[in-house]
């Protein structure tokens, strides 16, 4: 039962629950993601940005982004400081190259997240001789689950092509992240055969949060029942060991917690994450919504921002209302991932109850 947590578990969250206050005490920023574009060749339905083909929102030029990373150049170090080109789509934009070329000069790793349709053996090439370090790619159940999910129609194709591309690559960093929903729930044990077929080594499983086009989706929320059945799931397959598989970084699960992700949930957001947004603005966890936005790097100083600001992230006791007021778990939770906050800073819905649920 996700709610008989061993005594033995709850030290371990405890001794995580000092260690979470000393990283919030020592405010280190060592993941900064770039949305570096709006644009998008697909058309998801669970984009929480609902990026367009064809965005009203310029692309933020390379040389923008640069001067903020050197903002902060004082403050962290660059061989433990990742960078993640987010979107929209990054490889639409035809310089990624340059960027990389300048983060590379000064010593940043950095990456890509991609749907990977216009991924090519040219394009991937390139981008590693400018030093690209780590590649996610999105796969979202079997052909036409993933098809239906991205409204493409060879999507899953590229997708599975990328991903073989990849896998072939040594000493890049490279996942392959899956959401979780009603359409795909039963294709995963063949979806995974296809990764280890296509050289995966580590799939990160996700499920759907309730904004942008999401929301209007129902089916795109897996019920109580399939929700505890994936953990379920993703604890038996770790024991095999076959392929890393890990539950994405949000939601506190109670008895799950160590059996489904190598660590204990810890939202990480503002406290060593932040990200410059599309209009230069400075927030932490991309999903976050405009009512966490700390500053902006066309009128702020990134250094100073995350020296001064976030304090809403380190310090989460002003989540403690509604049905997170007078949960036991609340210490070790500290009201859930912040993307699952709504404007009005109230949560979406809480991993641990609906695992709850699903044990009826």
């Amino acid at each position: 039962m996700v709610s008989d947590i061993s005594f033995r578990k709850k030290i371990a969250l405890e001794l995580f629950r000092r260690y979470k206050q000393n990283e919030k005490k020592l405010h280190r920023l060592n993941y900064i993601f770039w949305e570096c574009t709006l644009r998008c060749n697909l058309n998801c339905l669970h984009c929480g940005s609902d990026c367009k083909k064809e965005s009203q929102v310029k692309d933020m030029p390379v040389e923008d982004f640069i001067n903020a990373i050197d903002d902060i150049k004082e403050i962290v170090d660059p061989h433990k400081t990742m960078i993640v080109f987010a979107g929209g789509e990054p490889l639409l934009r035809k310089d990624l190259e340059v960027c990389g070329q300048q983060l590379y000069k000064r010593e940043f790793p950095w990456g890509i997240v991609s749907n990977g349709l216009q991924l090519s053996g040219k394009r991937l090439e390139s981008l590693l001789n400018v030093g690209m370090r780590a590649v996610t790619i999105s796969l979202d159940g079997l052909e036409s689950s993933h098809n239906w999910l991205r409204g493409n129609r060879n999507s899953f194709q590229q997708a599975v092509k990328s991903i073989a591309l990849l896998s072939k690559v040594n000493g890049l960093g490279f996942d392959v992240v899956t959401c979780v929903n009603q359409k795909n729930f039963d294709e995963l044990p063949l979806l995974k055969k296809v990764l280890l077929e296509n050289g995966v080594k580590q799939w990160r499983l996700f499920t759907v949060f309730p904004v942008g086009r999401a929301k209007v989706h129902n089916e795109l929320q897996l019920p109580p029942k399939q929700f505890k059945q994936l953990f379920d799931f993703i604890a038996a397959e770790r024991k095999k060991g076959d392929v890393k598989i890990n539950y994405g970084c949000e939601g506190f699960l109670g008895n799950y917690e160590s059996e489904v992700r190598d660590n204990l949930f810890f939202c990480r957001a503002g406290i060593n994450i932040a990200s410059v947004l599309i209009d230069g603005s400075i927030s932490a966890c991309p999903n976050l919504r405009d009512n966490f936005v700390q500053g902006n790097i066309y009128t702020d100083s990134f250094r100073e921002i995350w020296e001064k600001n976030y304090s809403i992230f380190r310090s989460r006791e002003w989540l403690k209302t509604g049905e997170c007021e007078l949960c036991e778990y609340f210490k070790y939770c500290e009201g859930n991932g912040m993307h699952l906050r709504d404007e009005m800073g109230n949560l979406l819905f809480c991993h641990y109850k609906r695992i709850k649920e699903g044990e009826v």
